[in-house]
């Protein structure tokens, strides 16, 4: 895997870090889109650095070239005037221009080779950050998407927290009892503290306006029959009442008894009525 290879990795995996742990997703996106193009002037200016140390060597490898073959036509040129020894200096000059030559052919290729490598991945990098480029507006909306479902999932979250509407109900259930309490209490009050018969006319009174209510819709409805009119009314009748007698002396015990039981009668419900104060009191 060449460098250019592990620096997209590296960039692709710092991208997904800090969409993770950002405070601001979109905010660190645009740096991260900076900070990706500072990489790859720094990656291109390395690239041009080594393209210039190819161009060094292979003028090297011209160079040393050019000399082997100067040298040879000295060494041509020594024979020409039958200076054999001459020549061969001129030959050993050459064979090792020629030796220099094939080593920096040599290194030369490597070294063009590698810069074939690295403006390959170069041009991948490149292409990879403008595409980085291109899908920053979708990433944005992804993250947007993110952050409306997390805060959807915190509403669904509150609205399964039923805490506050139960306290409400057992509060509405408490209101509820103490208002019966209050109601069976005053109608024990009533009951022992006021007049008991009074009261038993009042409930037949109002049973029977209801009975009276009823009746009445019922003939507007037309489901009973219509009331009859009131008859005329009728003149009095005078009666002439016969003299009373003297009631009887057995007649007049018995009356008398009668009131006294009446008055122990009166005394007892008197004496119940205070006895049933005093228990409420406590």
């Amino acid at each position: 895997m060449g460098i250019f290879s592990r620096l997209a990795q590296l960039i692709k995996a710092n991208i997904n870090d800090l969409i993770d742990k950002a405070e601001d997703p979109e905010k660190m996106l645009e740096q991260v889109i900076v900070d990706m193009n500072g990489q790859l002037i720094e990656n291109r200016k390395r690239v041009a650095e080594a393209i210039t140390d190819e161009k060094h060597l292979q003028r090297l490898v011209e160079k040393e070239a050019a000399e082997a073959a100067d040298w040879e036509r000295r060494a041509m040129l020594a024979v020409r005037q039958g200076d054999d020894a001459l020549a061969r200096d001129a030959l050993e000059r050459k064979k090792h221009h020629a030796a220099l030559a094939k080593q920096y052919e040599d290194q030369w290729q490597k070294q063009k080779a590698a810069v074939d490598q690295l403006k390959t991945a170069l041009r991948m990098l490149n292409d990879k950050i403008e595409e980085a480029k291109r899908n920053k507006n979708l990433l944005k909306a992804r993250i947007a998407r993110a952050k409306a479902q997390q805060d959807i999932g915190a509403t669904l979250h509150g609205l399964k927290d039923n805490s506050a509407f139960d306290q409400f109900e057992r509060l509405k259930t408490k209101v509820e009892r103490m208002e019966a309490e209050a109601e069976a209490s005053s109608e024990l009050a009533e009951e022992y503290t006021g007049d008991r018969l009074a009261h038993r006319f009042k409930e037949l009174e109002q049973a029977h306006v209801v009975d009276d209510d009823l009746l009445a819709l019922k003939q507007k409805m037309g489901v009973a029959p219509p009331a009859t009119p009131a008859p005329p009314p009728v003149a009095p009748q005078v009666r002439v009442k016969a003299p009373t007698e003297t009631p009887s002396a057995p007649a007049a015990n018995l009356e008398e008894l009668e009131r006294d039981e009446l008055a122990r009668a009166l005394e007892e419900i008197q004496a119940e009525e205070m006895r049933e104060r005093e228990r409420l009191k406590r």
